[in-house]
């Protein structure tokens, strides 16, 4: 929990030293340092100031032949769903079921990012907008590897989800939907976090005193079957079947 709130503000002492503004003379200055090229049309932000001096730096070999090498063609299967409603699980099990067929893959678990990449974001709405936004673009670079990047993450505004998509070309972004009753996902509480919740301890859930926007196209749906959720290894193989009718299984 942060203690920002306890401590007092300090004051600088050497104005001098401080710099959060440079000047258009400074910034011309870092880009010859850098050797960049003023006449260029594209932009990059240097050092927080936009800057016209950055171009996208194409190599010979590309995604079509990463794919050819790994008999495979890269993409992004999203799940996403409550918490406790079997994403990470699903997520396990799908990984596990496609090594065995060969395929190479890698997990974007919500929390295992959160250790690392996205360790300094909190749970508020405008970071919980960049965490989703900071994955999208690391699965887009899987996709591009030609890996197939399961992420798995709560995302629960669609459009923090559409805008993950729309980083990808058309049908490479694959949206799985686990669609479980709230009632179901808290009573699993796997981590406790809904007892939390309900008790004040957590503000700003999903699903308790947050909202989660259910997708409204879901490529894939996995529902219970009556009251019974179905078994990792055939939810699992509902993504694997689509991924082979849809080509993915193959370069």
């Amino acid at each position: 929990m942060s203690t920002s709130t306890d401590l007092a503000p300090v004051k600088a002492k050497d104005d001098s030293r401080m710099s959060p503004v440079k000047t258009s003379v400074e910034v011309n200055s870092i880009e010859a340092d850098c050797g960049f090229n003023s006449s260029d049309d594209s932009k990059v932000s240097l050092n927080g100031i936009s800057s016209r001096n950055i171009v996208w730096h194409k190599c010979s070999v590309e995604k079509s032949d990463r794919q050819e090498l790994l008999q495979q063609k890269g993409c992004v299967i999203w799940i996403t769903g409550l918490s406790g409603s079997g994403k990470s699980t699903l997520a396990c099990a799908l990984t596990r079921a496609l090594h065995s067929r060969g395929k190479l893959t890698y997990v974007l678990d919500g929390d295992n990012v959160r250790h690392g990449l996205n360790s300094d974001l909190t749970f508020q709405a405008e970071d919980r907008a960049e965490n989703i936004r900071r994955i999208g673009e690391v699965a887009k670079l899987f996709c591009d590897a030609g890996i197939i990047c399961i992420a798995s993450v709560i995302s629960p505004y669609r459009k923090d989800r559409d805008a993950c998509r729309s980083l990808l070309s058309e049908g490479d972004f694959i949206e799985v939907f686990m669609d479980m009753p709230l009632c179901v996902c808290e009573a699993r509480d796997p981590k406790g976090l809904y007892k939390l919740a309900r008790a004040g301890k957590i503000k700003g859930f999903t699903g308790v005193d947050d909202p989660y926007e259910p997708p409204l196209n879901s490529e894939i749906v996995i529902q219970q079957e009556g009251e019974v959720c179905p078994p990792p290894e055939v939810m699992a193989e509902e993504v694997v079947s689509y991924l082979d009718a849809k080509g993915y299984l193959q370069a």
